[in-house]
């Protein structure tokens, strides 16, 4: 089953490379692959950073790592918003709950793709 991993960065390092693969290090769930191509075209609408912070992009590196800012979780959680259905609201939820949670604390997220 493929999935992608989201988790919190509790200090965002302006100079780092995040280039290897650490969901353990900050706490990631798991989204189904499916739930993400459903969103993936809409997500091109988010400000978001390919690797590094020294590298702004749109969207999530599908094979890749992204740093999404809080700046972009309004738009975020609207595209999960309207793309919720029945089937999808489980793994929708803990996503918004991470959301939620990274932008109470004005902390980045973390996209490990596939």
């Amino acid at each position: 089953m493929l999935t992608h991993e989201f988790g919190i960065i509790d200090k965002i390092d302006k100079i780092k490379n995040y280039s290897e693969y650490e969901p353990e290090q900050y706490h990631c769930i798991s989204i189904h692959d499916d739930i993400i191509i459903d969103v993936l075209e809409a997500l091109l609408e988010i400000e978001t950073y390919y690797h590094s912070l020294n590298r702004p992009n749109k969207g999530l590196a599908y094979y890749g790592i992204t740093l999404i800012p809080p700046r972009s979780y309004g738009k975020f959680i609207d595209i999960l918003n309207v793309n919720m259905t029945n089937e999808t609201s489980k793994e929708i939820s803990k996503l918004l709950a991470l959301i939620i949670e990274a932008n109470k604390q004005n902390k980045y997220i973390i996209h490990f793709g596939i």
